[in-house]
């Protein structure tokens, strides 16, 4: 399998909804160009940002390939195609393989909470169904209640189209641990903004980012910063654009997101339900912080 280079700045894209509910192609088209030219190198499609949760395997099957015509070789795609059932997931990547992808993104099997074994197997058997496509691990506990430990992040390192994880432990000890078992052809990326600069001190990579739909020039230059030794300037930026990362959690995600987006023009429609949209009081806040970072006036 050749080697792709996913870059520093993932973004796990949210989904756009019209008034109905239903999902808003073009917008979506034209929100990936905006990535893309705000500093993005890979977008994710249907990932939890993207609300992948509520969305069918055809709306899914139909967004990866309007966004991978939309950006037409400008950026990479990296499908969300995970799932708590094995076969599921391996029937959503190799379609995913089939679109011509560059990648997916697979989630640890939420509510079933299998054993270490029984996640080896599971991205074992998605790996090997398509041999040809990278994938990247996705560590999201307090979402899945099940935690990859870094011993089996180390034997899944072994299987040559496992390229990596994005880390959303939120433990700088485990991704330290990840780090010290595994090749440095095995990429960490950090799963929370707020956590970006801490984990590049050891070892990662870059992000797959929320905050990127709102600062993506701003994240590359940190990453950019940091990695040629700049620190001082990585960490200013880190400081200024904190108070975002954390607003952009103050309730599920993308609740927060899409309310920021609308509020810096950029109306991409509701949430589907059992999210709700948000309230006047996270309004206020997220405008305070916009406004405080410099990004709306």
């Amino acid at each position: 399998m050749s080697k792709i280079d996913f870059g520093r700045l993932l973004t796990a894209m949210i989904t756009p909804f019209d008034r109905e509910g239903a999902v808003d192609y073009d917008r979506a088209e034209q929100l990936a160009i905006h990535l893309v030219e705000t500093g993005t190198d890979t977008i994710v499609v249907c990932g939890t940002t993207g609300e992948s949760p509520t969305l069918s395997w055809d709306e899914e099957y139909k967004l990866f390939s309007v966004i991978q015509s939309a950006i037409a070789g400008r950026a990479k795609i990296m499908a969300g195609t995970g799932s708590n059932s094995t076969s599921e997931a391996i029937a959503a990547t190799q379609k995913a393989a089939h679109l011509g992808l560059d990648g997916t993104l697979q989630v640890t099997p939420y509510y079933n909470k299998p054993p270490q074994e029984g996640l080896y197997q599971h991205f074992r058997a998605i790996a090997k169904s398509a041999p040809d496509l990278p994938l990247l691990l996705y560590n999201v506990p307090s979402r899945t209640g099940s935690k990859l430990e870094p011993e089996t992040v180390a034997r899944l390192a072994e299987i040559p189209s496992i390229i990596g994880i994005k880390e959303a432990t939120g433990e700088l000890d485990q991704a330290s641990q990840i780090r010290s078992l595994t090749g440095s052809d095995f990429v960490i990326y950090s799963g929370d903004d707020s956590l970006t600069l801490p984990l590049m001190a050891v070892g990662a990579k870059g992000v797959v980012s929320v905050a990127s739909h709102l600062v993506g020039k701003q994240l590359q230059t940190m990453m950019q910063s940091f990695s040629t030794g700049n620190v001082q300037e990585a960490m200013q930026i880190h400081i200024r654009l904190f108070p975002l990362f954390k607003a952009l959690f103050l309730t599920s995600n993308p609740i927060p997101l899409k309310l920021a987006l609308r509020l810096l023009g950029m109306d991409t429609g509701l949430v589907r339900s059992p999210l709700v949209a948000g309230t006047a009081e996270l309004e206020a806040k997220l405008k305070s912080v916009l406004t405080e970072i410099g990004i709306l006036t």
